[in-house]
């Protein structure tokens, strides 16, 4: 049984917004929290102007496919952080929530993405921080 906290990042289409927000905590924690992604009504491919973004960031998405919401996902999850879209996900008691309210980068060049890509690394970092604060004190101890 796995002790590291696990995060669902859930959008309507799971094209760009959870990807790029699954990407970078993949990037950032490592192996430390599990990464899940999923949509209520999945695209056929990742948005191409979120895979430029996050390869310039040095991330690649292009071996990622949207993936559909299932309350088995969000039951495995710790944490379901909903992209702003107003999308139904299933509630179960002891998840924590939490909506990020994001433009939609749906038919939106990389130069209007970037910044969309930048948000979504703030809000991972504060994330992880809020999941794994042990570990400054525990790495000052080492």
């Amino acid at each position: 049984m796995t002790t590291r906290p696990s995060v669902l990042f859930v959008c309507v289409h799971n094209a760009g917004r959870s990807q790029m927000a699954a990407g970078w905590l993949r990037e950032l924690a490592g192996d430390r929290i599990e990464v899940r992604s999923a949509g209520s009504a999945p695209a056929d491919s990742i948005n191409p102007a979120a895979v430029e973004a996050m390869r310039e960031v040095g991330i690649d998405l292009s071996d990622q496919s949207p993936k559909i919401l299932t309350p088995e996902s969000v039951q495995a999850s710790d944490v379901v952080i909903t992209m702003g879209c107003g999308d139904a996900c299933p509630f179960y008691p002891g998840k924590r929530y939490e909506d990020w309210k994001l433009p939609d980068p749906a038919g939106k060049g990389v130069e209007d993405v970037r910044p969309i890509r930048d948000e979504i690394r703030t809000r991972v970092e504060e994330l992880i921080a809020s999941l794994l604060p042990q570990d400054d004190a525990s790495d000052a101890r080492a």
